[in-house]
């Protein structure tokens, strides 16, 4: 049987970044390739129902064992984050890390002081990139562990549990894994994303999203002959901008604070727009912030005249709180599984979202499980081997007859 390592060692080779939300979904081809990998994969190590839907959605099965277990669901996402290169992929494995500063290669250096999730993997084996790339394991270990899971169930009758439902999605980075899940064909009852980072942790919590388009239309004319009459649209964005609490942006909150988040700006002195996420745990707050900027627009128009400044608002997300509360006992299993293996379990909010959040509005409950894997989504992204493989057991527990 291909132990975890093995698994994710193969995946992370297989690019599948997505990218910019459009037409086509996937949104990228490279997404497919790799769903056509696990479709093999899946079918090659004896699960059943395997299905792949063309859209990088594949889907799996490891059929009940025993009797009056409930339909139990892992899912994981295939796509990686497109704004660092995930290829060509060179991964360096620290046996018996000894502590102190990792020196992986082309002046990127993993400090513990930096991240202490590194202190806890003393003694332990830790996978890296050779610092030109992310590394993938968000979320490509959990596709491994799941993987790896469902294989020793397959292979160890004597594990009971009933029927395990299996499925790897795309798009989750860009906010569009969970929408076409076909929740009939899936099959569980309830399920988790195996999507987190250090071992241990357990999210039911998340934040509340949206997201904010803010253009501005100016009227250009050449500066020599301007006063009076130009209205110079990157001037209206600076000012916009400047208008949002400072206190409230990433860089300054944490926990459940909210923010809000300018992750673009392009434009002209005709033309700009500024692209803002808005994030709070607290429902009522985000509500405060899409206000905010409808506001903040009002006082544009008014400086500079007329209507130069619009705001088109989308939600993104919601916190699955909303839902999970009511299911205390999903989150009590996987408690009580992480315990069994001898992990203390920890449950934080997640500063983020997951397609777990989506999927539990859709009627599926679906808190969000550790991977073993930290520093997501750049070149400083690593992995502790030892830990994913205890987050095996975890989900081999999860599953276990009651």
């Amino acid at each position: 049987m291909p132990q975890v390592l093995e698994l994710f060692r193969k995946y992370i080779h297989i690019p599948s970044a997505s990218g910019e939300v459009g037409e086509s979904k996937p949104t990228t081809p490279a997404q497919v390739e790799l769903a056509k990998v696990l479709e093999k994969d899946l079918v090659s190590y004896g699960f059943k129902d395997v299905y792949h839907d063309g859209h990088a959605y594949v889907y799996a099965r490891v059929p009940a064992n025993c009797e009056g277990q409930p339909n139990i669901g892992l899912i994981a996402h295939l796509d990686v984050v497109d704004n660092e290169p995930c290829a060509p992929m060179n991964e360096k494995i620290f046996e018996n890390y000894g502590g102190g500063v990792l020196d992986i290669g082309n002046g990127v250096k993993l400090d513990p002081e930096v991240f202490p999730a590194m202190k806890k993997w003393v003694g332990k084996t830790v996978i890296t990139t050779d610092g030109t790339t992310i590394l993938g394991a968000d979320d490509k270990a959990g596709v491994a562990e799941i993987m790896a899971a469902g294989i020793r169930l397959l292979n160890d009758p004597t594990i009971k549990h009933g029927e395990v439902e299996i499925c790897f999605t795309p798009d989750e980075e860009v906010g569009g894994g969970a929408e076409d899940l076909d929740l009939e064909r899936f099959g569980a009852e309830f399920a988790y994303t195996v999507d987190g980072g250090e071992l241990g942790e357990i999210e039911n919590e998340n934040f509340n999203a949206s997201s904010a388009k803010i253009t501005f239309t100016g009227f250009a004319i050449h500066p020599g002959s301007a006063k009076d009459r130009m209205k110079n649209a990157c001037r209206m964005a600076v000012d916009f901008a400047s208008l949002i609490p400072e206190h409230e942006t990433p860089e300054h909150t944490e926990g459940r604070e909210g923010f809000f988040h300018l992750v673009g700006m392009k434009g002209s002195a005709e033309n700009c727009t500024l692209v803002y996420i808005l994030r709070d745990h607290d429902a009522g707050k985000l509500a405060w912030k899409e206000e905010y900027l409808r506001r903040t627009a009002d006082i544009i128009n008014y400086k500079y005249g007329g209507d130069v400044c619009k705001v088109e608002i989308r939600e993104s997300y919601r916190n699955m709180i909303e839902v999970l509360r009511d299911q205390p006992g999903i989150m009590a299993r996987a408690e009580a599984a992480f315990r069994l293996v001898g992990v203390e379990p920890v449950s934080r909010p997640i500063r983020g979202g997951t397609d777990g959040a989506r999927l539990s509005f859709r009627g599926l409950p679906c808190p969000n499980l550790s991977t073993g894997g930290i520093n997501a989504h750049g070149r400083l992204e690593c992995a502790c081997v030892t830990d994913m493989e205890k987050m095996v057991d975890v989900l081999i527990e999860i599953v276990r007859a009651r």
